[in-house]
């Protein structure tokens, strides 16, 4: 290694690694630009001229005119005819500039820099320990490793292979027009859903879907109601979208509309999710659906209806929608294939009510232009030749095992303590118990590679139960028991 510094004209001390693999032109560049970046070189200031500061080097002076000549196009340096190279005279002097002291490793320093406090909020949320691993009992994780690979690759070459020019362009902001049809007869057979294929927009899952939706529909500080406990990864999209949040309780019936109207009568939205609610698993009844739909059209107001996991009942056939009741279009259907299929997939859907179907559509455009057009066409063909509904079939049956075996081990393993609710339904349960302390237990489970979510953070405000949500979707039978006694252990120290 050889490091030198000149002191006729301005040279950083250069470090030149003959062996590294990085070019020396790169080595001598990247020196330049670090020390006028990092104000140790001046603007105006005058540099050494390339056959020196190659003679300092010892090296040829071809890598030191290559490197000049970037830094000469990039306008780190300018070139005065018969007076040499100087440091751009146009860039920032030192006056204004003060050094932000390091962070130490692990830390996030912003400094004098702010940044929203929503934003705060879902990077708070983001670290959970219990987010950030794969296994047993992770919410929201599906089946994988029954998944129709060997079909969705055939597939996927096919439209490979035979992808057509036009499908490469700009397409619409609500999606490929054939999914659209595929999607719109699917809600209508097995969803009860009142729509059409140009009320269909394609979408990257139910968070954009909740982000578009919400920029359409809510201004800033508006009020919200949010199910109490809640989905929070709607509570964050609404949020950054500036909404109000309104937590209304949850009973056996759902959201209580009642209680909605008196604390917010005149709110602008009501998210809820009332075929499977999200933690909790109740139906929301028909009173209720009923209730918020006269609420909504009474006041003018909107219904975000998310209906994340409906495909999969155990007691009874599949709940229809809350939209197919709506008969004043009031309502904007969710729905999302990630937890059918696989959530790497990133396909979900709303349906808009018709007359909203321009301003969904510039709002589209504005944030992605349009969806990607691959695994629109896939899943059109797995949707219209039955590989779809023949997963649905196959997955529900091996979800009610999976379902009745981690209730079976709770009951022998943990006890009287904890009961079981919500297990009628979806690829979760909630385990709950009297005493607080959840958060803690999830954390120490996750240490141990359980990946039990605690119910108390899905409270807005101060939790009414306590208790664990376990995700038995991606849980095989053979593990659910072995991994209900690693989490007994975990309770015998919490």
């Amino acid at each position: 290694m050889l490091v030198m510094s000149i002191a006729r004209g301005s040279l950083p001390a250069i470090a030149i690694e003959r062996s590294a693999a990085k070019p020396l032109y790169q080595q001598i560049y990247d020196a330049y630009r670090e020390a006028i970046v990092a104000r140790r070189l001046t603007a105006g200031q005058r540099v050494a001229s390339t056959r020196a500061l190659a003679t300092a080097l010892n090296i040829s002076r071809i890598p030191v005119l290559t490197a000049f000549d970037q830094l000469l196009a990039e306008g780190y340096f300018e070139s005065r005819m018969g007076s040499g190279t100087f440091v751009s005279s146009t860039l920032p002097g030192h006056a204004g500039f003060h050094k932000r002291p390091a962070a130490r490793p692990g830390t996030r320093s912003l400094g004098t820099r702010s940044i929203a406090s929503s934003t705060a909020a879902s990077l708070r949320s983001a670290r959970e320990p219990w987010l950030n691993g794969l296994g047993a009992f992770r919410v929201s994780e599906p089946a994988l490793d029954h998944f129709p690979f060997r079909t969705w690759s055939r597939l996927i070459a096919r439209h490979s292979r035979g992808a057509r020019r036009e499908a490469l362009y700009y397409g619409s902001p609500l999606g490929d027009l054939p999914f659209r049809q595929a999607v719109a007869a699917y809600l209508r057979t097995a969803r009860a859903v009142r729509c059409e294929a140009e009320q269909i927009m394609v979408v990257s899952g139910s968070q954009q879907a909740l982000e578009i939706t919400a920029r359409v529909l809510l201004d800033q500080g508006q009020p919200v109601w949010v199910e109490e406990p809640g989905y929070r990864g709607a509570r964050d999209a609404l949020t950054m979208a500036g909404a109000r949040l309104v937590p209304i309780p949850v009973d056996h019936e759902g959201l209580d509309v009642a209680a909605g109207i008196r604390m917010c009568r005149r709110a602008r939205a009501a998210y809820v999710t009332p075929s499977h609610q999200y933690p909790l698993g109740v139906t929301m009844s028909a009173s209720r659906r009923l209730q918020l739909l006269d609420w909504a059209q009474a006041t003018g107001s909107w219904i975000i209806e998310d209906d994340y996991d409906s495909e999969y009942r155990y007691e009874s056939q599949p709940i229809a929608a809350l939209q197919g009741l709506d008969h004043d279009t009031r309502v904007v259907y969710i729905g999302t294939f990630s937890k059918v299929l696989f959530p790497a997939l990133r396909v979900g859907y709303l349906v808009i009510p018709p007359d909203l179907v321009d301003e969904f559509s510039a709002v589209r455009e504005a944030m992605d232009i349009c969806p990607p057009a691959l695994n629109q066409a896939v899943l059109t063909d797995f949707i219209v030749e039955g590989h779809f509904a023949r997963h649905v079939r196959r997955s529900s049956l091996l979800y009610r095992e999976r379902r009745s075996v981690l209730v079976e081990s709770l009951r022998q393993m943990l006890g009287p303590t904890w009961r079981v609710v919500g297990a009628e339904a979806g690829i979760h349960l909630v385990a709950l118990r009297d005493r607080a302390g959840d958060r803690s237990i999830s954390q120490a489970a996750a240490r141990e590679g359980i990946w039990v979510m605690p119910l108390s953070t899905c409270y807005l405000g101060t939790p009414r139960h306590h208790g664990l949500i376990l995700g038995y979707g991606g849980t095989t039978v053979a593990e659910i028991p072995k991994a209900i006694q690693r989490l007994r252990r975990v309770l015998r120290t919490n």
